[in-house]
């Protein structure tokens, strides 16, 4: 089975039907929630219970985000897929603000303003020509310079990715060097198959540590520290807002405000609606039926129906 940044553009990969399919699957999306939250974990972001403002690179359906809305954290996405970021913004009603972006030619943010970045299957595409002018080594350069200048110092930027070749993971690495990051690569469960993942660590600013792999013996506690946390986020769950209710309504409206969009206040929204019957139960109602026969009225017959 061909790799689908092998298939073609990306934009052209994820049309509306491949969008739908890949935010449906539940397979998918617990890799890409478990993915998500070791990257914010590699992130080593302060533990101040203040929000930081973080960047999703290859943001698709929303799927990262909304590990990042769940952890208290605002952010921002880029993706190149239109068809994803419609799923994201009307199917999925994802907190965070997207934009329709190709990562290659670099991002459109002012200097220093995200804490930190994350992208989950998304940087290998880069390394894929899909026109004559296309370079992955240029694209990939002035990738990672716009990504260092909308960074703070002292940020981290995580990508996971799926390195096709050993060169490829030696390119990827070099472009981010060049353009002023430090780090490496860190592999979880190195000895592993199906479990194995490459991350790419980056950080702006001053020479860090490293974190440490997860090796397979630790596997186990790691899993059950992701089963801890779903317990956690179901408890979340149930106190979410009850989808069309009135709060759930008001929510979606100040979400629609802050991304700009003009909407129409009410003060009757969800309100319960009086019974329009003035009819008890027990109460028997005559109803008139006209039955009509080429055009005009013919017998007039009648029927008892009883409230129940």
């Amino acid at each position: 089975m061909s790799r689908p940044e092998c298939t073609g553009p990306p934009e052209l990969y994820y049309d509306n039907v491949q969008a739908s399919k890949y935010s449906q699957n539940s397979h998918i999306i617990e890799v890409q929630t478990r993915m998500t939250e070791r990257a914010i974990e590699l992130l080593a972001l302060p533990d101040d219970n203040v929000s930081k403002l973080l960047l999703d690179i290859g943001c698709g359906s929303g799927l990262s985000g909304e590990v990042i809305t769940e952890l208290g954290h605002n952010w921002i996405g880029v993706d190149i897929s239109e068809a994803m970021l419609k799923v994201a913004i009307e199917d999925r009603e994802i907190d965070g603000d997207v934009i329709l972006n190709d990562m290659g030619d670099g991002l459109p943010f002012r200097p220093g303003i995200f804490d930190g970045a994350i992208s989950i299957s998304a940087i290998q595409w880069l390394c894929h020509a899909n026109t004559r002018d296309q370079y992955p080594q240029k694209r990939l350069l002035q990738f990672f310079q716009s990504l260092y200048a909308c960074m703070n110092r002292g940020a981290r930027a995580v990508f996971q990715f799926y390195p096709e070749t050993v060169s490829q993971s030696e390119l990827i690495t070099a472009q981010a060097t060049k353009a002023g990051f430090t780090g490496g690569l860190v592999i979880d469960f190195p000895n592993s198959t199906k479990a194995k993942k490459v991350y790419l660590v980056l950080m702006v600013g001053g020479i860090q540590q490293l974190p440490k792999a997860l090796m397979e013996e630790e596997r186990a506690d790691h899993v059950s520290s992701i089963d801890r946390r779903s317990i956690k986020s179901d408890k979340r769950d149930k106190r979410k807002l009850l989808k069309r209710s009135r709060r759930w309504i008001e929510a979606k409206k100040d979400r629609a405000r802050k991304h700009g969009k003009p909407e129409c206040s009410s003060l009757i929204a969800n309100r319960p609606r009086e019974s329009r019957c003035d009819f008890e139960r027990g109460d028997s109602i005559l109803w008139w039926i006209f039955p009509f026969r080429f055009g005009t009225i013919s017998d007039v017959d009648s029927v008892r129906i009883f409230v129940i």
